[in-house]
């Protein structure tokens, strides 16, 4: 007997020494290749996760990971759209992240230190501060807004590709959200391809405008890319300027006259600014969308719907429907977008909620600043 318990006994530890080994041979880290090429090491099991200057990625986060809670370090420019938006609302975990790290165009790291993130991602147009990061001993990964042309469906596709490499559990619900906007552009192609060129409606972008100065989106930046989207016309697309660079005047909006204005929430501007000329020196009145009221804030849900983010199928079909209203015109947007949101992430939004989401007021563009 004693004789069979030894050899039991034996057995026994000699499993759990494998067993030991193999958790042993597990590894701490994971590398992860960002979107400048870098290769990174993170932790195996990320908890604590700041974001820097790459301002939709919390939203983009919060959705994929279907949590905030992960989330310990955000842009004030993100607080602010979680706050005006559904974001906060929806998951009100996000409304106890720090933002003071940062302060418009520079970051501390001193105080990201304080965060104790397990990882930072980090806008790839701020290569200073990744080498900041690296030489902290904090894993940082890049994040890139313009590397694929500004498209923003292969745009979104990569982040999720590069967060899929952080949390390769939950990697299914994004590939629903992709494929749910790739058959919506597909059907709104459908439905504009027939368009004669001399009759595709010219839109105009407000990305950013006050009274010092003004700035559209140009043939390099994500309006371009909405307009190509649903056939219409960037007005702006003569302005090679990259990104937020592309400064106009007064003289560029006569000269072009745009159908259709399209207000973003990376600025305090409404439709009504226009409309009664509150914005001193500037004179809209005979500005064929002004004239027209064709002058459009747009929404603002998980995010600022300018960028690449989860609600950019519904933005699609908004927008589709602004500028070509009788093409579209069987398009219920509240009903789209409860279906939307109710099917793809489980919520249920009520009316007020959409109205409030479509219709945007000055407070959207909190926590942004004027170049």
């Amino acid at each position: 007997m004693k004789k069979i318990m030894f050899v039991l006994t034996s057995a026994l530890a000699a499993v759990m020494l494998l067993s030991l080994s193999a958790f042993a041979a597990q590894p701490a880290t994971v590398t992860v290749t960002d979107e400048a090429g870098n290769k990174i090491e993170v932790p195996k099991k990320v908890e604590r996760v700041v974001v820097a200057g790459i301002l939709p990625f919390p939203s983009v986060i919060t959705v994929y990971l279907n949590s905030a809670s992960k989330l310990v370090g955000i842009p004030p420019a993100s607080m602010g759209a979680a706050k005006a938006g559904l974001l906060g609302e929806l998951f009100p975990e996000i409304l106890k992240a720090a933002t003071n790290f940062q302060n418009g165009n520079s970051i501390s790291v001193e105080e990201i230190m304080k965060l104790r993130p397990d990882v930072v991602f980090y806008n790839s147009g701020n290569a200073e501060w990744g080498k900041m990061l690296k030489n902290a001993g904090i894993p940082a990964l890049a994040i890139s807004p313009r590397k694929w042309d500004y498209d923003i469906l292969k745009t979104y596709d990569e982040w999720i590709s590069t967060l899929s490499q952080v949390f390769p559990e939950n990697s299914g619900k994004s590939k629903q959200i992709s494929a749910y906007s790739k058959r919506v552009y597909k059907d709104i192609q459908a439905k504009v391809k027939n368009i004669k060129p001399a009759d595709r409606k010219k839109v105009l972008f407000l990305f950013q405008y006050d009274d010092k100065h003004m700035v559209t989106s140009g043939k390099s930046f994500f309006g371009q890319y909405w307009c190509d989207a649903v056939g219409a016309r960037n007005a702006a697309e003569e302005i090679t300027a990259d990104n937020a660079d592309a400064v106009i005047t007064m003289e560029h909006v006569y000269k072009w006259n745009p159908d259709v204005i399209l207000i973003t929430n990376f600025t305090p501007a409404v439709p009504e600014d226009l409309y009664k000329n509150r914005i001193a020196g500037h004179d809209w009145s005979n500005v064929k969308a002004v004239k027209n009221h064709e002058v459009y804030k747009m929404p603002l849900g998980s995010y600022r719907t300018y960028t690449p983010g989860a609600d950019t199928p519904v933005t699609l079909q908004w927008v589709a429907q602004k500028i070509y209203p009788e093409i579209f015109k069987n398009v219920n947007i509240e009903k789209v977008t409860k279906n939307y949101y109710k099917k793809l992430y489980g919520i249920n939004l009520t009316s007020e909620q959409i109205k409030r989401m479509f219709n945007q007021g000055k407070s959207g563009a909190a926590g942004v600043k004027l170049q």
